[in-house]
């Protein structure tokens, strides 16, 4: 899926094939999002998360189980990502990787990557492996809407690149958002940040 030339005004070319040219992403206009708004969202995170592990603490010990016999490693794992104001967090999720998948170091995972395991091709086709992500909404660190949330390192490799890109710290992270809806996995990076400004403006009830 292609950003079109009026929105981005860019060449989009994913991660692996980083553009020669920095790309200059315009700045978001502003912020949408009133008090009021902010504390209903945050009351609805807490409400629906809590309510989500209720019905889901089964499920999900079930699941673990099955990643666990899949293949070697923990069940599920822990990654420091960039959150609200780029204050780092511990996100949670089901491992959908060998436990040896960044051996050589932080890699942007592809839609066809060959370190995803037999169960994890099943949990990221049908997103169960976000599933743990509901302690994050539940304590606060992320939103069930926003942004998804990225790795240190990423951020520092994309602004090399990509000028802007961090506007999308100005707001929570959430376990899916606009880009996901509009693109899933196949978009790049470039692409993402279009319509997560988009969504930082827009954002509502």
């Amino acid at each position: 899926m292609a950003v079109t030339e009026e929105r981005a005004n860019i060449a989009v070319k994913p991660i692996w094939e980083k553009p020669q040219i920095k790309i200059k992403i315009r700045k978001a206009e502003r912020i949408n999002g009133t008090l009021f708004y902010l504390f209903v969202k945050r009351a609805v995170d807490i409400l629906v998360s809590f309510c989500g592990l209720c019905v889901a603490i089964i499920p999900m010990l079930i699941v673990g189980l099955i990643v666990k016999l899949d293949s070697k490693g923990p069940a599920i794992y822990k990654q420091e990502r960039l959150g609200l104001n780029g204050k780092s967090f511990n996100m949670y999720k089901f491992r959908s990787m060998r436990a040896d998948a960044e051996k050589d170091g932080a890699q942007w995972a592809d839609k066809d990557d060959d370190r995803v395991t037999r169960v994890g091709k099943i949990l990221r086709k049908f997103r169960i492996d976000e599933l743990p992500q509901l302690i994050n909404v539940l304590v606060g660190s992320m939103s069930f809407v926003g942004p998804r949330p990225e790795r240190q390192c990423f951020y520092e490799e994309f602004a090399t690149y990509i000028e802007g890109f961090d506007q999308r710290l100005a707001v929570k992270p959430g376990i899916t958002g606009w880009a996901q809806v509009c693109g899933g996995y196949e978009l790049a990076p470039e692409e993402k940040i279009i319509y997560d400004i988009e969504y930082m403006e827009k954002r509502s009830f």
